[in-house]
Formats: structure tokens, C-alpha cells, sequence
């Protein structure tokens, strides 16, 4: 209970300072946040990322792809994108990133990263695969700042599982 309190008073503490500098007409961007409350600059953190998924895959769908699932949960892991063209589902994992500073997106998807992501992929499998369908594991990076021209980097087949 007092971690549900406390999950509880944490995200109404962030909506509340949320609501206060929108009124203020204060900047909401990650830079002027994270001076502020290190809990305010992760909700700016996770717009970016829902922004950057959301970007993925209207430029997946121009290049032929369905999205199958968005943000496809199993416990505290999740699948960004499940992208499907005829029979070959690519579960996509989708880093952004404003500068290089602190490395490519391509290199934060590491060894547990990627077996928390295809445990989830398993699971999807078995609700919603196909017989024939084939599955394969890709990156989707968004180099630069939103709304300024990001580059999109997709890596397909970025790595196989060991039950392929």
C-alpha cells in the first residue's frame, strides 16, 4: 500500500507541476524541466519516446507496413512496434535521440534489453501469429531534435533470438 501511495502522490505531483507551469506559460521542454523535479523531466522523456514511436510508424506505414500493436505490454516490458508487410512481422524497438552525447540508439538496445524484448515478442506470438508468418527483431533510430528534420536509421534483422 505505501508504494501505491507513493506511485499514487508521485504522478499527481507531476501533473499538478505539469498543469502550474503550463498556466505560468513556462517552457515544457526536457531543458527547462529538468532543472525543476527529476520526475518532471521523465515524463518530458516519455513524450519524446511516444513521439519518436509514433514517428516510426507513420514512416513504416509510407513504406508499406501495417502496424499490428503499439506499445504491446507484458508486465513492466513492452513491444514499441509490431509492424506487418504480407507475412513478415518485425517487432521494433525505437530509440530517439536529440544529440550523440551520450551514444547511438542502436547501442542502448543491449543484451538484456533485447531478451526482455523478445520475451514479450514470444508472447505476442502466441496470441496473434500466424502459421506462416516470419518474425524478425529491428531498431528504428531517430537522430535530432523533433520537428527539425530527424533522421530515421532503421537496422532490419537488428539481432536473432535464440529460438528462431
Amino acid at each position: 500500500k505505501a508504494t501505491e501511495l507513493r506511485r499514487e502522490w508521485t504522478k499527481t505531483a507531476i501533473l499538478e507541476a505539469l498543469r502550474s507551469r503550463r498556466r505560468a506559460g513556462k517552457s515544457m521542454s526536457p531543458s527547462a524541466i529538468r532543472d525543476d523535479d527529476p520526475g518532471l523531466y521523465q515524463a518530458a522523456k516519455s513524450h519524446l519516446g511516444y513521439d519518436a514511436e509514433m514517428a516510426a510508424g507513420r514512416w513504416l506505414q509510407r513504406r508499406g507496413w501495417r502496424i499490428e500493436a503499439h506499445r504491446f505490454r507484458l508486465g513492466h516490458n513492452d513491444l514499441d512496434l509490431v509492424a506487418r508487410r504480407d507475412t513478415l512481422v518485425a517487432f521494433v524497438e525505437v530509440k530517439a535521440r536529440q544529440s550523440a552525447r551520450f551514444g547511438g540508439g542502436e547501442e542502448a538496445v543491449g543484451a538484456r534489453k533485447r531478451q526482455a524484448i523478445e520475451r514479450v515478442a514470444w508472447c505476442w506470438i502466441l496470441r496473434h501469429g500466424r502459421v506462416d508468418d516470419q518474425y524478425r527483431f529491428d531498431v528504428i533510430v531517430l537522430d535530432g531534435a523533433p520537428g527539425c528534420g530527424q533522421r530515421v536509421r532503421h537496422i532490419e534483422d537488428a539481432w536473432r533470438p535464440g529460438w528462431r
